[in-house]
This record gives C-alpha cells, sequence and structure tokens, in this order.
C-alpha cells in the first residue's frame, strides 16, 4: 500500500508593519520626533525627502530612535499571528518602512522568520516588493489583513472639547461689570469663546504630536487618539493648522486688540509645548498664566476694562489648580515606585513642596477675594456688599476640599475634568451665584 504523500507546508504569511501590523506609519513617527528632538534638521529633512522616500526614511532612522515597544500594534493580529508561528507558520515581515526600524519591531515580537524592508536605496513597495516577495517567499503566500476597527470620536477626542469649558473666563469681565445682558457685548464674548476653544484645540493637537512616548507610557495618556494610532499622525498638522485658521478668522470679527492678545496665547502655548512645560514651576506659573490671558481676553473682545482685583484671584486661583495637576501626577509616580515624571522636570520626592504651595496659593486667592470685598469698587456694583462676604467660606470650603481629595488620589489630573463631573462642584457654584445675585 502506497504512503501518502506529507501535506504540503502552509503557504508563509507575509505581514506589512505600517497600517497593518501597528496602527501608525513610521515615517511620521520619525518626523515627529525629529521636530521634538532635533529640530534644527527639519531643513534637512526636506533635501532627504527630495532624494527618495528610502532616503528620508533612513536618515530618520538613523537620527531619531523608536521605542518599539510603545508603538500602538494591533493586539488582536499580533495574538493570531503568535497562534500562527505555534502552528508552524512562516512569518515575513515585509514593510516599506527603513530596516533599521523594520528589525526593531521584529525583535521585540520575537514572531518573523525573515525582513523585507527598505534598505536607503530603494523603498520596499509596488514592482520592488513583488520582486522581492518572489525571491524570498516563492508565488504562493497569503498577506495578512487587520481586523476592521471603528474609531469615530476619534476626532473629537484629539480636539479635547470638554476642555474648551476653561475659555468661559472669557465671560467673566462680562458678568463682573454686570452687562451679561447686552446682547452686542455677549455676541462679542461667543465669538471669542469660540476662537480661543479652536485655537487651544489647535495647540492640544500639537502637543499630542510631540508628546507621543510620554504619553504612551503613561497609563491613561496613552489612549489618546495620535498616541493609540486612532488618528494618522499625518493628518495631525493639517488639522492643527486648520484649527488655527479658523479661529483666527472667528478672531476678525471682533476688536483687533483682542486678535494681538489671541497671537500672544498662541504663542506661549506653543512654547510651553516645545520647552516650558519641562521646567519646574515655570509650567504651572504658565498654565495660571493662560487661564488668566482668558479672562484679559475676554475684556479686550468686549470692551470691559479689567479690574487689577480679578486678575490677581484669578492668578492665584489657578496657580493652586494647576499644582493640584502636577500633584496628582506625582502622585502616581510615588504609587508606581518611580522616581521622575518623563517629560516634566517633577520628582516624586516633590510631593509635600507641591501640596504646600498648592494650598497656599488656593487660600491667597480667598484673602484677595476678602480684600475685594471691602474695597470701593464694590460699592460702585453691588447695592448689598456685605452679604459678599459668604463667598469667602464657599472658597474656603472648595479649595480645601479639592486638595483632600487630591491627597487622597480623587482627583483627577486636570482639575477642570474633575470639577466638571463634581456634584459638590457644582452645588458651591449654584450656591456662589446665588450669593452674587442677592448682593446686586
Amino acid at each position: 500500500m502506497a504512503t501518502p504523500a506529507p501535506a504540503p507546508p502552509p503557504a508563509p504569511l507575509v505581514v506589512e508593519l505600517e497600517g497593518v501590523l501597528m496602527r501608525t506609519d513610521t515615517l511620521h513617527e520619525g518626523l515627529v520626533r525629529l521636530l521634538k528632538r532635533r529640530p534644527h534638521l527639519m531643513p534637512r529633512a526636506l533635501g532627504w525627502r527630495l532624494r527618495g522616500e528610502a532616503v528620508l526614511r533612513a536618515e530618520l532612522a538613523r537620527h531619531v530612535e523608536l521605542d518599539v515597544s510603545r508603538l500602538p500594534y494591533d493586539e488582536a493580529l499580533v495574538s493570531r499571528l503568535t497562534e500562527a508561528k505555534a502552528q508552524g507558520r512562516r512569518l515575513v515581515l515585509a514593510t516599506r518602512a527603513d530596516r533599521r526600524v523594520a528589525e526593531a519591531v521584529a525583535a521585540h515580537l520575537g514572531l518573523f522568520d525573515q525582513v523585507l524592508a527598505s534598505d536607503g536605496e530603494r523603498l520596499l513597495s509596488g514592482a520592488h516588493r513583488v520582486a522581492r516577495l518572489r525571491e524570498a517567499v516563492g508565488e504562493a503566500h497569503e498577506e495578512a489583513r487587520p481586523l476592521a476597527q471603528a474609531r469615530p470620536r476619534a476626532l473629537l477626542k484629539a480636539l479635547r472639547v470638554h476642555q474648551w469649558a476653561k475659555n468661559v473666563l472669557v465671560f467673566v469681565p462680562l458678568m463682573a461689570a454686570h452687562k451679561l445682558t447686552q446682547a452686542p457685548l455677549l455676541v462679542h464674548a461667543l465669538l471669542a469663546f469660540l476662537a480661543f476653544s479652536l485655537c487651544a484645540s489647535s495647540v492640544y493637537v500639537l502637543n499630542d504630536l510631540l508628546d507621543l512616548d510620554a504619553d504612551r507610557r503613561h497609563p491613561t495618556k496613552r489612549r489618546r487618539p495620535f498616541a493609540a494610532g486612532d488618528l494618522s499622525l499625518g493628518a495631525g498638522p493639517w488639522l492643527g493648522l486648520g484649527l488655527l485658521g479658523t479661529g483666527v478668522a472667528v478672531a476678525l470679527l471682533v476688536p483687533r486688540e483682542f486678535l494681538a492678545l489671541l497671537g500672544t496665547y498662541y504663542a506661549i502655548t506653543l512654547a510651553y509645548s516645545f520647552y516650558l512645560k519641562q521646567v519646574v514651576m515655570m509650567d504651572v506659573l504658565v498654565l495660571a498664566g493662560l487661564y488668566t490671558v482668558r479672562i484679559f481676553g475676554g475684556a479686550l473682545a468686549v470692551g470691559v476694562p479689567t479690574s487689577s482685583w480679578l486678575l490677581t484671584f484669578s492668578m492665584f486661583l489657578f496657580l493652586s489648580l494647576a499644582l493640584v495637576k502636577r500633584l496628582s501626577e506625582v502622585r502616581r509616580l510615588r504609587l508606581a515606585n518611580e522616581t521622575a515624571a518623563p517629560g516634566r522636570g517633577y520628582m516624586a520626592s516633590d510631593y509635600e513642596q507641591l501640596s504646600s504651595l498648592g494650598v497656599a496659593s488656593g487660600y491667597l486667592a480667598v484673602l484677595v477675594l476678602a480684600l475685594y470685598i471691602t474695597s470701593k469698587e464694590v460699592t460702585v456694583l453691588y447695592h448689598h456688599p456685605e452679604r459678599l462676604w459668604l463667598l469667602c467660606p464657599l472658597m474656603m470650603y472648595w479649595v480645601g476640599r479639592v486638595w483632600l481629595l487630591a491627597h487622597r488620589g480623587e482627583v483627577n489630573e486636570d482639575p477642570l475634568v474633575f470639577a466638571l463631573r463634581d456634584k459638590v462642584s457644582y452645588a458651591v457654584g449654584g450656591i456662589a451665584a446665588a450669593v452674587l445675585l442677592i448682593a446686586s
């Protein structure tokens, strides 16, 4: 009886790296890191591109290093490949990425028998890809495809629309001057709100592009759309520029002084994204200043002079909230037994000092409020200024509670997000509004 012929080995499984095995493009990853770490080389990147995409990819791989362990892999596909490998399937990584990057990924995953990639002279794409595959695995092979993944909310998440709540501060000068019911001024304030919101989202997009590595090492920020691969890095710059252009167009509808201040706000936020957020204490001072700039911008948009009391109060209060944000990050470091925050200048040992500075700043804001209540300016705006004293214990309670909960780890890293979800904060805000009403 004839011995049955052995079954032929399964066809090799060929996997593309970019857009299949991982939800990102290593070319864009390299460009973002070049802009972040070695911005002086960006003009040279144009010359590399003119010599061909393979040259550009090779030069980026030479000048900046990708942390391949943190890239956004399709975990479902990785699991399928692991099963195929266990069944004796030959796996081939074929990609237009540079060889150094492809081999680093292959070494990290430990799945592939062979790597076909661009070599700095020729790009592995089109006819070159077909020829290399025939040479390496023959005519019969199968190409892996990723599982379909829909992310319709990724765009809104990248814009951080919930952060637009910060821009409500542009209405504060109008409220403080008791002119909130004047329709033309209210329209200007709404336009200022929209302009600030669009420009802020533009900065958030740029910031997320520059912070890819730090975000991917963070337990929650790694879910941000660019870090997770839910949005293309290549679309990021165009999205940021589009938001900025739309914000400037809206700003042209209000007094020109507002446009100048909006430009100053954008320049400061860019400086913060590139460098200032890495400087201890400077980062929180800048954050507090940006809150105050929003108030000043609202005053310019509606033509209402700002009170030095209001600006001083906001500086101390928002410095306290910025320190809450840093305290929560440092607390996470302690719990994870880490020493320093990646991309920041803070150490786990700074916990107590940050707490002292933040609580002191919060209660200094209450002191400024108390001094304002005793000033002559109050009698012009309020018929019963003595009733405003009720605001002081309200503020003392809210500031103290926020810091107590921050120590317990119950405050989100962004105190604004905490306040928007906190019923007690809404109650305190409602009572404060009632006090202002009965004092008018």
